[in-house]
């Protein structure tokens, strides 16, 4: 007996350490492109909004599909939609670094989303399943500490494979790691799903909300070509104002709904979710385009762009756990606002720079960001996730990342709108780089007014959660 339990003890966090593994994967690679850009620019002929697709392609996929994934994750089991999204992140990754042309990068990166959406909703969903309640908040912690430790990776790696080998080796390095994620997953997780209730796919949800998200996000990205004022970016935003609300009422009649909006009757929940969603707005477009500032303004290579970005990674590393493990005992409303409060500070910060600045100019507000993103993600990913039941925890992790993905792709989307309006002449051109370091400045302080904004949600929304389990549902329901 003492030894089964000492098995299963052992077999948690080795499940834990397969999650992980793969959670790195998928996460790197919403930053790890970024100082690949101007590699990928020069040696594709791609133009600034097909630059932007190349993110973006993967970060909306990805939002667009999560909560699908989410759904499929507890119908299906957790186990075998983790490894199916795996497999199919694992050879699109391997395509991304063979494309020829922007057409097929994008596709791939298209289809690489496709394999993150089913991949990340499970994750949470196998933690929650395979964690006791009392150890739940800290292996949710360590899950969001890992989480905002890729992102944080991202640059540094990147800017290594793209200078000393080639920007293809970005996506190559994904291929064994996918291989070996795979190989852990099938030996050490146990499968899971949810067995409370009927389940079936919201196809209508999916088509409803995918085509609303995309025409937001198509518009935003080339309303600067077209004109903010043209006929096609004005019917493309009508058309995604209509979709989102036919969306909700869809969810509202819906028997089994893609959006669960019951979730959304807790307030923490709620809260949590939009603060997801502001802090990956406010801190993607930054990713995007300080990546490219370095290089492109300032001069730097690939590799010392990646490095500037190292204070913020260690405190992430270090910090992301503690703060994880924090939320469970002092709650997650004020590490989150001070959080926040710390990445409006470090936003403010970068719109203070120029076409003069250095290494010393960039460090307070890697160190102040680095701070804020460890003192938001583990908390707000525990607040969460601990406020809704175990069986919904796929639904509920494909919500909270659905959010945080859309956040991220409007922010570039954002981001790229406010710089591409201060641009009126072409790169090669002497007043560009006064041109972007205008709309640079902009919109790193639009995006310092959102992180403010999402200080201000956590402090009101955010409550003390608890960690909900079945039998405690069945005692509610009776």
């Amino acid at each position: 007996m003492r030894a089964r339990i000492f098995a299963d003890e052992n077999r948690k966090w080795w499940t834990l350490g397969a999650v992980a593994f793969a959670l790195f994967m998928i996460m790197l690679d919403n930053t790890v492109v970024n100082v690949a850009l101007p590699s990928i620019q020069r040696d594709l002929g791609i133009g600034l909004s097909e630059l932007e697709w190349t993110v973006n392609a993967y970060a909306l996929t990805f939002a667009v599909l999560m909560l699908t994934g989410g759904k499929l994750a507890d119908f299906m089991g957790r186990r075998r939609v983790f490894i199916v999204g795996l497999a199919i992140f694992t050879v699109s990754s391997l395509v991304c670094g063979l494309a020829t042309s922007g057409e097929m990068l994008i596709g791939a990166r298209t289809v690489q989303g496709v394999g993150a959406a089913l991949m990340m909703p499970a994750t949470l969903g196998i933690i929650s399943a395979t964690f006791p309640v009392e150890e739940r908040g800290m292996a949710i912690g360590i899950w969001a500490g890992v989480s905002a430790m890729a992102l944080a990776f991202g640059p540094i790696v990147g800017g290594l494979l793209t200078e000393h080998i080639h920007w293809g080796w970005i996506f190559f390095i994904n291929v064994p790691v996918g291989v070996l994620a795979i190989v852990a997953a099938r030996l050490v997780i146990s499968e899971s799903r949810d067995t409370s209730a009927e389940q079936r796919l919201d196809v209508p949800g999916l088509l409803v909300s995918g085509g609303a998200l995309f025409a937001l996000v198509f518009g935003l990205i080339e309303a600067s070509r077209y004109g903010w004022t043209s006929p096609t970016i004005l019917s493309l935003f009508a058309l995604a104002a209509v979709g989102l609300v036919a969306f909700v009422l869809l969810e509202r009649h819906q028997r089994a709904p893609m959006l669960d909006l019951s979730l959304f009757r807790s307030g923490t929940f709620a809260g949590a979710n939009l603060v997801a969603m502001l802090l990956f707005l406010a801190m993607f477009g930054i990713f995007f385009f300080v990546s490219i500032y370095m290089q492109n303004v300032l001069g730097y290579s690939a590799v010392k762009a990646g490095a500037v970005f190292l204070p913020m990674t260690v405190l992430i590393m270090f910090l992301g756990p503690v703060t994880g493990k924090l939320s469970d005992r002092v709650g997650s409303r004020w590490l989150v606002t001070a959080g926040m409060t710390f990445v409006g500070i470090s936003l403010i910060i970068y719109s203070r720079l120029d076409a003069d600045s250095g290494f010393w100019d960039l460090f307070p507000g890697l160190i102040l960001g680095g701070m804020g993103m460890a003192t938001v993600m583990p908390p707000v990913t525990a607040a969460a996730i601990g406020s809704v039941p175990v069986a919904k925890a796929g639904v509920g992790s494909g919500i909270l990342n659905t959010f945080r993905q859309v956040g991220g792709a409007l922010g570039i989307a954002v981001m790229g709108a406010i710089v591409a309006s201060h641009i009126h002449v072409t790169p090669g051109d002497p007043g560009f780089v006064a041109e972007f370091m205008d709309g640079f400045s902009t919109s790193l302080q639009v995006a310092a007014a959102i992180a403010f904004a999402g200080a201000l949600v956590a402090g009101v929304f955010i409550r003390k959660y608890r960690h909900f389990e079945a039998a405690e549902l069945a005692a509610e329901a009776a």
